[in-house]
């Protein structure tokens, strides 16, 4: 799916600002059909942003079920033969969307777009009436899954298995754009190196007859300038002294595709970016251009007061030059696909990113992938995780592939963090997802990110995947106040692992740190304890060579469903959520840039 883009045969048209919004706890705006005219009893909110924490109120941060948006939309008159189209960058978790009284679109998934041809349905030169619910509840079909408790009370609350806060509602852009009425409708990029010459392999898709129209492409370098054209829907570009993409290193070449009828006549444009690079696993190295790669950084989060999820340019311009001043080189959007200016941005600054689904809470054994309630649970059932779950999983990952195939700094598809891998059901469960991925997306590895319970030989799964991905807390969930012993038994186990002769990337590890807490003698909050602890993880990672990746949790405090375990959200941050640097974050600068 392409994205909105300005240029000389498409418009598009930012429907940010303030929307009408209404609370629909009882669902009774479909029934009643509350898309059909102003939008009653309701208040003013921003979009994009979650809704949760902009009004000062429980019944609409733990509100469960149908919230409403609506807005008035001025189409241009000079959009009048253009083929219109309304693009929602996310809305979650789900939602149905009308133009004034016509359902245009229906979508499953809190962060992946989607978007509806609406050209038959607006009136150019005339206000039109946009208007979406949008539905937060997760359920057994869902990804991420959960559970909604009906009280005697008749509230209804939300159960859910990862351990940050539900956020919902458009917390990206919402967007109007046109095309003319034959397009370009997707382009695809692979990319290869063959000593200093660089190969685009390129298909451009569109909804031309052949036999009627042209595809031109053009390749041009940061400077502009055109190293090779080539004409047909499919072919193969060749950059001589090519510059690779790289990590640090974010040079993007242009590939423009045009679409050309055979009179002559511009029927239609499109830019997209290219960063040309390889990516390769072999045995134990994780490989770009060639080259072995350390992952340095953190796992992150969409996160942030009053916004919620909501994205924010400013944030992640500041968060990046934090990646920058750290020396960190990557991230993992953990725990769903970010909004894509995160991983355009990411392709110009040279960061490597690990690309995730938003299955998160695919446990049972693990309440909140954090806290184990000592009794064993089937994550694997018809009444729990299943063929419904699955299929949603599958749309999933065919969406991430299909919005984030071209970034170059995308390197590794996640497909899950912190699933059941130890019940015989999860291969049967995982190994359709990773074929499927593999399918998509043959020049990627893909990869899953096991918690502490799978062990070595207890995982199920493993082969299946490219990367071994793990979530390791010896010294705080797991003999928390003894880091002699975790720093003993996190080298067992990674040792173990190494024999499956697979990069390893620890994905997870860190501590709970109460900012200002401090303790001569190192203890659970402090933040001497978080540096030491990071320190003995690093101690280890450095003595075992299948150790390719260390990523913090977390960048940043973030926000959680409140909790007696939780004070205030998860203080694992090594900043704050206001951005402030904890004591770990000077010790990790000093690691990551030496390393440099």
């Amino acid at each position: 799916m392409l994205r909105p883009q300005d240029g000389p045969t498409r418009e598009r048209r930012s429907l940010g600002g303030l929307w009408s919004f209404r609370l629909d706890a009882e669902g009774a705006g479909r029934a009643e059909g509350w898309w059909r005219s102003q939008l009653a009893g309701a208040v003013d909110i921003p979009v994009p942003a979650s809704y949760n924490d902009i009004f000062p109120d429980t019944t609409v941060r733990d509100h469960v079920g149908d919230v409403w948006y609506q807005t008035q939309v001025w189409v241009p008159a000079g959009w009048a033969g253009e083929r219109t189209v309304l693009r929602f960058d996310a809305a979650t978790h789900r939602a149905t969307a009308w133009v004034n009284d016509v359902e245009v679109a229906r979508h499953e998934g809190g962060y992946t777009p989607f978007e509806a041809d609406v050209t038959a349905h607006l009136r150019p030169g005339a206000e039109n009436r946009v208007t979406v619910v949008v539905n937060n509840e997760l359920t057994w079909e869902s990804i991420p899954p959960g559970r909604v408790e009906e009280r005697e009370d008749g509230r209804r609350v939300q159960h859910y298995f990862f351990d940050f806060f539900n956020y919902a509602g458009l917390h990206r852009p919402v967007w109007l754009y046109t095309t003319p009425p034959v397009h370009i409708t997707d382009i695809t990029v692979t990319t290869s190196l063959k000593d200093t010459t660089g190969l685009v392999a390129y298909r451009v898709d569109s909804t031309a007859q052949a036999e009627e129209h042209v595809v031109r492409v053009s390749l041009r370098d940061a400077s502009g300038a055109e190293v090779h054209a080539a004409t047909g829907a499919v072919g193969t570009l060749r950059i001589e002294d090519v510059h690779p993409w790289a990590p640090g290193d974010g040079y993007l070449y242009e590939l423009e595709a045009t679409l050309w009828s055979t009179s002559g006549d511009l029927v239609d444009s499109y830019r997209q970016s290219v960063g040309v690079r390889t990516v390769e696993v072999r045995g134990k190295e994780f490989l770009i251009n060639g080259v072995p790669f350390y992952f340095k950084g953190f796992g992150k989060h969409e996160d942030a007061a009053v916004r919620g999820r909501a994205h924010d340019d400013t944030l992640m311009v500041h968060d990046f030059a934090l990646l920058e001043w750290t020396g960190a080189n990557s991230f993992r959007t953990s725990h769903y696909p970010y909004a894509e200016e995160v991983l355009d941005y990411a392709d110009r600054q040279g960061v490597v990113v690990i690309d995730e689904t938003a299955a998160v809470g695919l446990n049972l054994n693990i309440a909140g992938g954090v806290f184990g309630s000592g009794r064993k649970a089937s994550t694997f059932s018809p009444d729990t995780v299943g063929e419904s779950t699955l299929r949603t999983h599958l749309q999933a990952v065919r969406e991430l592939v299909a919005r984030d195939k071209n970034h170059p700094s995308v390197v590794l598809w996640s497909i899950a963090n912190e699933p059941d891998n130890v019940q015989p059901e999860a291969r049967d469960y995982f190994a359709p997802l990773a074929a499927e991925a593999r399918r998509l997306d043959p020049s990627r590895p893909v990869a899953y990110v096991n918690a502490l319970m799978g062990k070595p030989d207890e995982c199920v799964v493993t082969d299946l995947f490219d990367v071994v991905l793990l979530n390791r807390y010896y010294g705080w969930y797991f003999g928390p106040d003894d880091l002699a012993a975790a720093e003993t038994e996190l080298e067992a186990e990674l040792r173990q692992w190494a024999a499956h002769d697979k990069p390893i990337v620890i994905t997870e590890y860190g501590a709970d740190t109460y900012p200002g807490l401090r303790s001569v003698v190192p203890s659970p909050w402090t933040e001497e304890y978080q540096t030491e602890l990071l320190d003995v993880y690093h101690r280890v990672f450095d003595r075992v060579d299948a150790v390719v990746g260390e990523q913090v949790w977390n960048f940043a405090d973030f926000a959680t469903a409140p909790g007696v375990f939780r004070v205030d959200g998860n203080k694992k941050g090594v900043f704050t959520r206001e951005r402030r640097p904890k004591g770990a974050a000077f010790s990790l600068r000093a690691r990551w840039r030496k390393a440099d």
